[in-house]
């Protein structure tokens, strides 16, 4: 019988100093235990994600916190492949802002596009990604999340509690561009900024600026972890009954 074991691309430059990136071992053991969800995980720094088939043939692909990374080039083509191919992908914390900043070059032709953290001599114009007028560095706060969107069917409430730890977020000079092209925002925090991004059609594509798996002491996944896991659970079992027809 084949055990096909969904694959999981963690996408980041691995560091003991990011607390996140520290969470990650206990999260997967916690979906394993709890959930019966077992994913196969592979560190890949964002320098090896350059390659072109660094993330295919991966069930989910999550670009994790850590900025700025060592090759901002290399989490853009993560995340372009995971949104072409329809693998399922998780950006949070930096990999929300890298999950704007590619759909601003790649499909709105916004190639001028900048991040303020990689490229600070840019021109003000072109800030997709700014430094926020309070650093988010260990805030918790609401989030109000769209009706009808994955976002809310993922954390089963209009209203979530979530941590960040961050400087920058999106400017929103921009944001209506990238809503024409298709992306759509359906969470913001009390102040009517955006904290949660998700890309229609595709099977699934979600975007956060807080940190879900910073949730709580790691022993429970947040939710929305929990789905992406299942999201790769659905790829590989459909990848599988195809290989088999």
């Amino acid at each position: 019988m084949n055990t096909h074991i969904p694959r999981i691309a963690l996408v980041g430059d691995r560091s003991p100093h990011v607390k996140s990136h520290v969470r990650i071992p206990m999260l997967l053991d916690a979906l394993a235990e709890r959930d019966g969800l077992v994913l196969d995980a592979y560190w890949i720094p964002s320098g090896n994600a350059e390659a072109p088939d660094a993330v295919k043939g991966f069930d989910a692909v999550w670009l994790l916190p850590g900025s700025p990374y060592a090759s901002e080039a290399g989490a853009l083509a993560a995340i372009r492949t995971a949104r072409e191919d329809g693998i399922p992908f998780l950006g949070t914390c930096a990999g929300f802002q890298h999950a704007l900043l590619e759909f601003a070059r790649d499909v709105c032709g916004l190639e001028r596009a900048a991040h303020a953290e990689n490229d600070p001599e840019a021109d003000e114009a072109d800030l997709l990604l700014a430094p926020l007028a309070c650093s988010l560095v260990g805030h918790e706060g609401g989030v109000r999340v769209t009706p009808g969107s994955l976002a809310e069917s993922v954390l089963g409430a209009e209203l979530t509690t979530e941590r960040y730890h961050c400087n920058y977020g999106p400017d929103s000079r921009h944001l209506d561009t990238l809503e024409a092209h298709g992306l759509r925002f359906t969470g913001v925090d009390e102040d009517g900024q955006v904290r949660i991004a998700e890309l229609p059609g595709h099977p699934f594509f979600l975007a956060t600026l807080f940190q879900p798996e910073l949730a709580g002491d790691g022993t429970r996944p947040h939710p929305i972890v929990r789905a992406l896991a299942r999201a790769a659970v659905t790829r590989a079992d459909v990848t599988r009954t195809a290989g088999a027809a």
